[in-house]
């Protein structure tokens, strides 16, 4: 899965997000060419390369080329981005980020959505901001996006309501549900659109995701800090899958001694369809000589109940013993390959990252021997054999 994932540690705002974008791999020429679809005036891109602590990324400096007094509303800015002619996609996804800040800015103000002045956040640099964001994303085309602990800052900041504590109201809104951490620097690090941003963007704020890294890319933040770079780090690479060795799993077992053997076949069918992992039967001596039968179904532990439902009410059984154990599995892969008899599902097995075995699906094999008059054994030997040589 392709994944971007943003390493916020030194915060994050709209002009350092669009930087760590274009240092990604987004084409500056083919951002610009989408925001002049906004049919806005007033604003020029700035694209640079720039260090902070000997790390070079790429900054980003939205300039305004005329003063606006502008304090839209959340329609104005709607009406802004829906009559342009960027596609649907773009502009849902910038819709999506000035909600995000105008829900925030009405609860701080408790006033409702549609009467929220958007004073810095309305202005040409922050929608410039707010539908680049958006481009870059639909231009990267990612599966999904890892958000670290971010980096809020500390101290106050100045603001048209007047000098705020950091995180600013809004911000701490937006933030909800996201991992962060206060304090790391003395100013306002993360802004209500780089919060937006990434309460838009954000799929997985788990600690520690594992990804496989393609490229690491940084934007420059416009202030120079001693203390920590003010970069944003943002990664792109593929998800890797971390299969768990083993679970916690139930064995299920009892005894039948007078039951009509017919019976065991239907008994077996009901387990499987309700989720065991297994179904087996063997034979055993009980009590007094009598011979008997042992059915044992391995299920997971949410599963027990069910089974042992079907178990007492199916068979002639009166106990049932539980164990809970431990099951360590093979990691299993299954694909579709291209073979003699068209396309046959493969069941490929791994330990400990190597494969171990390689075989066709028997259900596949057996409808190619119904449909062709020939024996399952050599549809099943012949397809084995490609997996063979194909190693």
């Amino acid at each position: 899965m392709k994944i971007i994932s943003y390493d916020c540690f030194s915060g994050i705002s709209g002009d350092m997000n669009l930087g760590a974008m274009i240092d990604l791999g987004v084409d500056p020429g083919i951002l610009i060419d989408g925001l002049n679809k906004l049919n806005l005036p007033g604003w020029e891109l700035l694209v640079q390369k720039d260090q902070r602590h000997g790390i070079t990324g790429t900054k980003v400096t939205v300039k305004q080329t005329r003063h606006e007094h502008a304090h839209r509303h959340i329609s104005d800015i709607e009406d802004i981005i829906n009559s342009s002619s960027l596609d649907n996609k773009t502009k849902e996804l910038s819709n999506r980020i000035f909600m995000k800040i105008a829900v925030a800015e009405a609860k701080v103000h408790g006033i409702p959505v549609d009467h929220v002045h958007f004073h810095e956040v309305g202005a040409v640099d922050s929608i410039i901001d707010v539908v680049g964001a958006a481009i870059c994303y639909n231009l990267l085309n990612v599966d999904a996006v890892h958000v670290s602990a971010v980096e809020l800052g500390g101290g106050f900041v100045n603001c048209d309501h007047g000098k705020l504590p950091v995180p600013a109201p809004a911000t701490a809104e937006i933030i909800q549900g996201i991992p962060i951490k206060k304090d790391g620097v003395d100013f306002e690090a993360t802004t209500p659109t780089g919060a937006a941003i990434l309460a838009t963007f954000g799929t997985d704020f788990t600690p520690g995701l594992a990804i496989k890294i393609e490229r690491t890319a940084y934007g420059v933040g416009q202030k120079e800090n001693p203390a920590i770079p003010n970069l944003l780090r943002v990664f792109m690479g593929e998800t890797v899958d971390e299969p768990k060795a083993g679970h916690d799993a139930l064995q299920i077992e009892c005894n039948i001694d007078d039951m009509n053997p017919e019976f065991f076949e239907y008994i077996s069918d009901r387990l499987f369809k309700a989720g065991a992992s297994d179904v087996f039967f063997s034979n055993i001596m009980m009590k007094k000589g009598r011979p008997g039968i042992l059915l044992n179904v391995i299920c997971e532990t949410e599963l027990a109940g069910t089974v042992k439902g079907i178990i007492f009410t199916e068979s002639t059984s009166i106990g049932i013993r539980t164990f809970p154990f431990r099951k360590d599995t093979l990691v299993r892969k299954f694909e579709i390959i291209q073979t003699i008899y068209g396309e046959i599902n493969v069941k490929r097995s791994y330990y400990n990252g190597n494969q171990v075995s390689c075989k066709p699906e028997y259900e596949d094999c057996k409808r190619v021997a119904a449909e062709k008059g020939i024996p399952v054994k050599e549809v099943y030997n012949n397809i084995s054999a490609i997996l063979l040589n194909n190693r």
